[in-house]
């Protein structure tokens, strides 16, 4: 099995390779096996990239934005007609099961190219009237973005940073996760083949070293990255020196309120699409979900049943529910918290093992019950197929104990009650949320946190803010009056 890329970078238009970069394995999480090697971007083409951006976006910042947008459509529709190999692809680099990648990556990465599109000719400016005088203001592009991907959505992530970039007249240079690199690259590729002029979207490949010289360039004016808090910390300090824009859309540890009057088996399946989906690798997931103690019990029962018919095995086989993690890395440090679970207390309900798949990082979905507010599984973000399940009384006092975290990323509320759903929202300090519902993400919304969270807004009309500036023009009618 193998999925070489033609070189390790896109750059200016074509392929680039440099094997003097430090060597980069693509290790298939459900084997083990490496089936690509690519090399980490040296400055030799850190800088044909950032210069190609650079040359480029000046030219892209003239262009009509209905001509921007008929590219960026063109590679929607390209996306979705090749969404099995794209798919393929995405399992591989991730080891999501097909089932899921079909469904949920490439396409979810058309849905934004083709919003943008859409959204590209509309963005205008506004007339001020002062009496004899005036002031228009136009919107203007940044410049060249800096793209920092994660690895659970590697295609996904590109579109949602590239396709508001590009539709508002900018360039981008995106740095995918080195764990899973090979996706990005087919969408420059396919960006290109749209149309997309050369040195407009550039995937450069690297580690955190990579990622630290794109965004300390003078040339560069905006820098958005999906990541970790910790990665989050670093990089909003590199673009603070030099006074970059900056989106930050980071971990979470968010609450999933069911209370004692919500349908269950909908409330069961929202917190294992909450926890589970993509072996529990979603910034969004609800983790920590409080269950009124009413149905407790009613609750466990049927989420054990549901959690225990999920099927493990081959993500390439389209049977498979669940793949393994993306990383035995990633699956040593879950695995240190399912053991901290049961060290301080927390009851096993179903799941905690490596199932019966003999090769790769699987880990069973787990869920322990009976877990307290000052748990490790209960403060911490695990990324992995982990649910903590928590009793509570009565409306107050959930809300204040789901607000008791440094996170705010996401929320969620199931209950018939509607009044109740909209004022428990309102009250959660978090960026997304839903009612009778979970994780689900169009591109017609904003997705973001609050607190340590995030800063900013992927998708939706709210990109618009963080992908492009106002001028503002006062136009003088008369004569000039001056006092000297």
């Amino acid at each position: 099995m193998k999925a070489q890329p033609t070189a390790s970078h896109f750059v200016d238009g074509a392929y680039l390779e440099d094997a003097a970069g430090t060597a980069i394995d693509v290790v298939y999480p459900a084997t083990g096996e490496v089936i690509a090697r690519l090399y980490e971007a040296t400055p030799a083409i850190i800088e044909r990239a950032l210069t190609s951006a650079a040359r480029a976006q000046v030219h892209w910042a003239t262009r009509p934005p209905v001509e921007r947008a008929r590219i960026l459509r063109r590679a929607a529709d390209m996306m979705r007609e090749r969404n099995r190999e794209l798919s393929e692809l995405e399992t591989l680099d991730t080891g999501k099961p097909l089932q899921e990648t079909l469904v949920a990556d490439a396409t979810s990465g058309a849905d934004a190219l083709e919003y943008f599109a859409g959204l590209a000719p509309t963005v205008t400016g506004e007339t001020i009237p002062l009496g004899r005088d005036f002031v228009y203001t136009i919107r203007e592009p940044l410049g060249v973005c800096v793209g920092i991907g994660a690895w659970n959505y590697p295609t996904q992530i590109a579109c949602w940073k590239g396709a508001p970039a590009l539709a508002l007249g900018n360039a981008m240079v995106f740095k995918p996760s080195e764990v899973t690199p090979l996706s990005a690259l087919k969408l420059a590729e396919i960006l290109v083949e749209a149309g997309l002029p050369a040195g407009l979207f550039n995937v450069v490949q690297g580690r955190g070293g990579v990622g630290g010289a794109l965004i300390s360039d003078p040339r560069v004016s905006k820098v958005s990255l999906t990541g970790s808090v910790e990665t989050g910390k670093k990089v909003y300090a590199i673009a603070a020196a030099g006074l970059r824009h900056v989106t930050m859309e980071l971990g979470g540890k968010s609450p999933l309120i069911i209370f004692d009057d919500a349908d269950v088996e909908d409330a069961v399946g929202g917190a294992m699409l909450g926890n589970f989906y993509s072996s529990g690798q979603v910034c969004s997931n609800g983790t920590r979900v409080f269950v009124q103690k009413g149905i407790k019990e009613r609750f466990l029962s049927r989420l054990a049943e549901r959690t225990q018919s999920i099927r493990m095995g081959d993500p390439l086989d389209e049977a498979t529910q669940m793949g393994p993690l993306v990383s035995e890395a990633q699956l040593e440090k879950v695995l240190g918290y399912v053991r901290k679970g049961q060290e301080e207390g927390a009851r096993l309900v179903t799941g905690g093992g490596r199932g019966s798949v003999n090769a790769g990082f699987y880990l069973e979905p787990t869920v322990f019950a009976d877990v307290t507010d000052n748990m490790t599984i209960a403060r911490e973000e695990i990324f992995g197929p982990v649910m903590a399940v928590l009793d509570f009384e009565d409306e107050e006092e959930v809300v204040t104990r789901a607000n008791a975290t440094e996170f705010g990323l996401s929320a969620g509320v199931f209950t018939r009650d509607l009044a109740r759903a909209h004022r428990v929202v309102a009250a959660l300090q978090a960026g997304s949320c839903w009612i009778n519902a979970y994780n689900l993400a169009p591109v017609e919304a904003p997705f973001g946190g609050v607190k340590l969270s995030g800063v900013g807004r992927e998708n939706s009309k709210a990109a618009v803010e963080h992908y492009s500036q106002i001028k503002s023009v006062y136009v003088g009618m008369g004569a000039v009056e001056a006092p000297y």
